[in-house]
């Protein structure tokens, strides 16, 4: 799939390390942090678990790796970088492509979701639904998710969507407002449903659901990294373009 230029690249980038920034401010007083080194912006989320621990490198040939390796090492975590992808880096072993997509505001397209799916914004109480669907949606083990998911339950700079068919929660996902170097932002994450409701249209619904709360909370640049082709193909359903994404990089 070709890249198109209808966003900015080196602004999506600062988005989406906007966003890693936050989590790691969340999680200051629950083993993470965040710290700020030549080259690189590092978030950790307190938690035993490498995905949650990672730098956003902005400027590769400034990054000291051993100041990193410390930074990580007095919480006692796993960790890697983000690198944009094309970026000259000669340390770890790399393991993983991250796709990106990015949304300017004056390209949304609204989706409506089916009857009669109902979604609203989650508080505290709702911390068990939204753990159930995650790990039914993405698996790995309920007391990490439930962990990780507790800070976007909570007021404050994320906000955590489930939607519901009836009853019975079917969906959920997060969005990240930002205000960093990329200006006013958003960033989706955790876009999940449940295996015996997809296919109906739900993720694309709760999707638009918090596009546009991010819009409506002054976000003018929407980020997000998609898992799948398939998820990349709902997504520019929205008006998300894809750019050039990231390379995930691991101590060896």
């Amino acid at each position: 799939m070709g890249h198109t230029a209808s966003v900015d690249q080196v602004r999506a980038w600062s988005a989406y390390g906007d966003s890693w920034w936050v989590q790691g401010g969340l999680r200051a007083h629950r083993g993470g942090g965040r710290e700020e080194l030549p080259g690189v912006r590092l978030s950790a989320s307190g938690l035993p678990a490498r995905q949650w621990n990672n730098g956003d490198v902005d400027i590769a040939a400034t990054v000291d790796v051993d100041q990193i390796r410390d930074w990580y090492a007095g919480l006692g975590l796993p960790w890697g970088v983000r690198v944009p992808a094309g970026s000259v880096w000669k340390w770890g072993e790399r393991v993983f492509h991250g796709r990106m997509m990015g949304l300017d505001k004056d390209r949304f397209r609204p989706a409506a979701g089916p009857d009669p799916l109902t979604m609203r914004a989650a508080g505290p109480a709702d911390l068990p639904h939204v753990a159930h669907v995650d790990q039914a949606a993405f698996g790995g083990q309920l007391e990490l998710t439930r962990a990780w998911l507790d800070p976007h339950v909570q007021p404050g700079p994320v906000t955590t969507f489930i939607a519901s068919l009836g009853d019975h929660p079917v969906a959920t996902g997060y969005l990240v407002r930002a205000d960093g170097r990329a200006g006013p932002t958003g960033c989706l994450g955790g876009v999940g449903v449940i295996p015996e409701a997809r296919r109906r249209g739900i993720g694309l619904a709760l999707s638009s659901r918090l596009v546009a709360h991010a819009l409506n909370t002054g976000a003018e640049l929407i980020v997000l990294s998609p898992d799948t082709a398939s998820a990349a193909d709902l997504y520019r359903r929205l008006g998300f373009t894809e750019i050039p994404g990231f390379d995930v990089y691991v101590d060896p």
